[in-house]
């Protein structure tokens, strides 16, 4: 059923792509002649940790000595569809691609023809994922999420019970739901009541995660640690409880990816944990993936790749005062 309603769909996105391409719709830099080429479909670099991955693949594209195009689509479906499908028609080896939405990756995967493609920093649900076909290259979300339970629950003398702030990134993102999930699920496992006081969506900002911890101060609830999907929103925490005149360093507040600035906050005693997410790993994971795949080789021979040959993944680090020297 699944193969047919595939069938289906790539007529029909065929039709329209068609269209859309004749307009001159789609916005990839010209690749360089010779050699293989691959296409980065990236919504933008606004976030940080997109950035690293961005200029991660363009550096380690050079080592392998392949050329990288980088598209970016903002938060257009159909753009993003164009490209992918400009790129299949133009003598791609490979896509990889950062979904604007983790749900349509059927409609990339059939813009993409016949070429591999490689989903970075938003993972689709598994049954669209197929060996050494379309595969998933970045790290086990919910290990972010365990290491920072873990971290709070020693910090805390392991509690029987726990009061906590969650604040989460974008809405349905692979890694929104990962985290998160594994936070409650860790602290249970170990035997710690979780009471979630507050939790909302600040879109990986400093400032929505800042604007929603004034919500949540009107609320006069206690709390025990505040956990976030990534620095940048923990960032935002911190500079909250400051301004409610909370001393940071009283409050476990966790976050994700080890940036520059999430790191210098642990090192001057605000934040306290954050989980290393090696961009510059899961940038190579993915050019090796491309390069393997587009040779038609299999994912279980790259550092990292599984035996079902549908992902490779980077290993979050746990990073806190004992070793953020390491990390900066």
């Amino acid at each position: 059923m699944r193969k047919l309603f595939r069938k289906i769909f790539a007529v029909t996105l065929t039709s329209a792509m068609a269209l859309m391409l004749l307009s001159g719709c789609g916005n990839i830099t010209a690749a360089s002649s010779g050699g293989k080429k691959f296409l980065l479909s990236m919504n933008d670099e606004d976030d940080t940790f997109r950035k690293m991955l961005v200029d991660g693949m363009t550096s380690a594209a050079a080592e392998e000595g392949v050329t990288l195009d980088v598209s970016f689509c903002g938060n257009s479906l159909e753009q993003q569809t164009a490209d992918i499908s400009k790129a299949a028609a133009n003598g791609y080896s490979a896509v990889i691609v950062r979904l604007v939405d983790a749900s349509t990756a059927l409609q990339m995967e059939v813009a993409a023809g016949d070429l591999p493609v490689i989903y970075v920093n938003n993972q689709p649900d598994e049954e669209y994922l197929e060996k050494d076909k379309y595969v998933y290259a970045g790290s086990s979300e919910e290990d972010a999420g365990a290491l920072q339970a873990e971290w709070a629950l020693k910090k805390l003398g392991n509690p029987s019970s726990m009061n906590v702030i969650i604040m989460m990134g974008e809405k349905g993102h692979s890694a929104t739901i990962g985290r998160t999930n594994a936070v409650r699920h860790t602290l249970t496992d170990n035997g710690c009541n979780v009471n979630v006081v507050f939790k909302d969506y600040a879109n990986w900002s400093d400032t929505e995660a800042a604007e929603k911890m004034a919500i949540f101060f009107r609320t006069g609830q206690p709390y025990d640690a505040i956990f976030c999907n990534n620095d940048t929103m923990a960032l935002g925490v911190v500079e909250a409880l400051k301004a409610n005149g909370v001393d940071p360093s009283t409050v476990p507040v966790c976050g994700v990816d080890a940036t520059s600035d999430g790191c210098a906050s642990i090192e001057s005693g605000e934040m306290g944990f954050t989980a290393f997410q090696n961009a510059e790993g899961q940038a190579k994971g993915a050019i090796k993936a491309a390069k393997v795949l587009s040779d038609n080789g299999k994912i279980s021979s790259i550092e990292g790749g599984t035996k079902d040959g549908k992902y490779v993944l980077v290993p979050f680090e746990a990073v806190d005062a004992s070793n953020v020297s390491k990390y900066k």
